[in-house]
């Protein structure tokens, strides 16, 4: 084995005095590299549109080469889509993201729990429809909406968005007890 460096050796001094093991990373980590591999996850969830490797490279925090990689590992798994090839860029999947999210639902619940939340996310779909007596959060106009009941734009903004998500909710619920993952294949089947 080579010997190191002088300036990184220990002087007489830190010879002196025990290491502190506690403040060292440790080697799992060093090895892994599971926070590269977040930081670009992370990244990547992240994006809103068609973005370059060096943008994301700069949203991860990492160099352009490590981006390249992850973005061609993220790809063959499906996590995001080769927009252009040159320059290359590359969005989020959002089917990927969809079907992982049923797929965690039917890992961590029985069927009798999805039934359950699927029973609350439908009751509080149908109090929605009921005071804002229209079938779809799309069919409401902020703003009239807002004046015509003396609330806040902002409060009515907040209902239809927690409306929207509770949709959204009901169709991975269903997807998940359906066996159906949403994709486009089984949707043109339905």
């Amino acid at each position: 084995m080579r010997e190191p460096r002088d300036e990184l050796k220990a002087d007489s001094n830190e010879r002196s005095e025990k290491p502190d093991f506690d403040v060292l990373t440790a080697s799992k980590d060093v090895v892994r590299g599971e926070r590269t591999r977040d930081d670009f996850f992370d990244a990547v969830l992240a994006l809103d549109r068609p973005t370059s490797v060096d943008e994301v490279a700069d949203l991860a925090g990492h160099g352009v080469d490590a981006a390249r990689e992850y973005l061609q590992w993220f790809e063959q798994m499906g996590i995001v889509t080769r927009v252009t090839t040159s320059p290359a860029t590359y969005e989020r999947n959002d089917e990927y993201l969809r079907w992982r999210r049923v797929q965690t639902l039917r890992n961590q619940y029985t069927s009798n729990e999805l039934l359950e939340f699927l029973e609350d996310e439908t009751e509080r779909d149908r109090s929605y429809a009921t005071e804002f007596e229209v079938e779809s959060p799309e069919r409401v106009s902020i703003s009239q909406y807002a004046v015509e009941t003396s609330r806040s734009i902002e409060d009515v903004w907040e209902d239809l968005t927690k409306w929207k998500t509770t949709r959204h909710r009901i169709t991975l619920l269903e997807q998940a007890l359906s066996g159906s993952d949403g994709s486009a294949d089984q949707r043109s089947t339905a």
